[in-house]
């Protein structure tokens, strides 16, 4: 789904990952972070893809502010570490201030 997001400006956290072979725990998790980020204030929603391996979650964020307290959550942080221990082999996250949005839809 697309995420629904306001007029600009806002700020766009861009996750990018490959996987690492095994599962254990992986989606209990992810299902639980995506809650837990729907809690949060200045969460703006989120959109997400996996393929082969390779994920990509842009994450919508109404301030940079809320962004690191997202970051700096407790529970976030340890299924981030977890993440780093166990299910990925690789990933860049990339924060960005989106200035101009354009859509279309049917």
């Amino acid at each position: 789904m697309i995420a629904n997001t306001p007029a600009p400006p806002y700020y766009a956290v861009i996750f990018s990952s490959l996987r690492s072979e095994g599962d254990p725990g992986y989606g209990q998790a992810a299902l639980r972070m995506l809650e837990l980020a729907r809690e949060q204030p200045g969460f703006l929603g989120v959109e997400s893809a996996r393929e082969d391996g390779l994920g990509i979650t842009v994450s919508y964020w109404r301030s940079e502010a809320a962004i690191l307290a997202w970051k700096h959550h407790a529970e976030h942080t340890q299924v981030r570490e977890q993440g780093r221990a166990s299910w990925y082999s690789a990933f860049h996250t990339r924060v960005c201030k989106v200035e101009r949005a354009y859509a279309f839809s049917v």
